[in-house]
């Protein structure tokens, strides 16, 4: 597959239809993939691209032929960041830019969302594992955007840069909450003070990522670790899983994980995947896997992350 000839988006039978403009996306073998397609411009963040980011991701979780979700960038990069065609007034016109019907107009505490985060935290409620792919610069939102996906691979090319305070804003897309959980307070701190590029080993090292490999290798081995998840977990047991891991990352107690994951073991437990999970193993099989994810919450496990009261959508 590639990123730049891609046909319309497969969407199931009646599911909502989603016309891109910004973003390529295809499903093959069970994996979802979604090209940030602005190649020009490297891949430059629009208020459009937000909102059909909120659109594939609801898209992907509503499809039961959908594991495990693939993002990465079409063209030389990831994502250069938002989009400073306005010049000096790039970040200027929030309060008043007309912005498409949905999340991106409602307000929280009064003031109109941040657009990087409406599109992070779609992405972080998906009950699906979400593998980044991170080719060339991913720089401000296009370095926050991937911190709720749940594993990061950078290509050898990749760059990252937390550079807000450089064009002098705080980070954004929720990335105050996600960052220091995944690299730690020290590691966070020092790369949004200094604002600075740094490349893909120092990612590494700093944990941002888990692999860096060569830039052709990049897709084959997001490829092959999704259907690695694909060929042999429960999309049932990972899903109530991947919504455990994160919001336990706030729980105050792990009375609270053990409360959710008691009642969870029991009803997955109940269940036909893992009947059908204990018979391969004791038969010497590959298992096959077959119970829907459903619309709800997995065997109790509270969606995540809640919407809070605060969030008033604005017609």
């Amino acid at each position: 597959m590639t990123g730049v000839t891609l046909p319309a988006p497969r969407i199931p039978d009646g599911r909502r239809s989603v016309d891109l403009t910004e973003l390529r996306y295809e499903v093959s073998d069970r994996i979802a993939t979604v090209w940030l397609h602005r190649p020009e411009r490297l891949n430059a963040f629009t208020p459009t691209m937000a909102d059909e980011l909120t659109q594939v991701a609801a898209t992907a979780d509503a499809d039961d032929e959908v594991r495990v979700v693939v993002v990465t960038g079409s063209g030389r990069g990831f994502c250069a960041g938002a989009d400073l065609g306005g010049g000096p007034a790039s970040f200027a016109d929030r309060r008043g830019r007309a912005l498409p019907p949905g999340p991106l107009r409602d307000e929280i505490a009064g003031f109109r969302r941040d657009a990087g985060g409406v599109s992070a935290l779609a992405f972080a409620a998906l009950r699906k594992p979400v593998i980044a792919a991170i080719n060339g610069p991913a720089v401000g939102v296009g370095a926050t955007l991937t911190l709720p996906m749940d594993i990061r691979i950078a290509a050898e090319s990749a760059r990252f840069g937390f550079v807000f305070g450089r064009v002098g804003l705080p980070p954004e897309a929720a990335s105050s909450w996600f960052l220091p959980r995944v690299v730690g307070i020290s590691r966070a701190m020092e790369w949004v003070a200094t604002g600075r590029v740094f490349d893909s080993r120092e990612a590494l090292d700093g944990g941002l990522v888990s692999r860096v490999v060569a830039d052709d290798e990049l897709l084959p081995t997001a490829y092959a670790l999704a259907r690695e998840i694909i060929t042999n977990t429960s999309g049932l047991a990972v899903g109530a899983a991947r919504q455990l891991l994160w919001s336990m990352l706030g729980a105050p107690s792990p009375w609270d994980a053990h409360r959710a994951d008691s009642r969870a073991v029991v009803e997955l437990g109940e269940g036909p995947d893992s009947a059908e999970g204990v018979a391969a193993f004791l038969e010497k099989r590959p298992a096959h896997f077959a119970a829907p994810l459903g619309t709800g919450p997995i065997a109790g496990v509270p969606p995540w992350p809640a919407r809070p009261p605060d969030v008033r959508a604005v017609d």
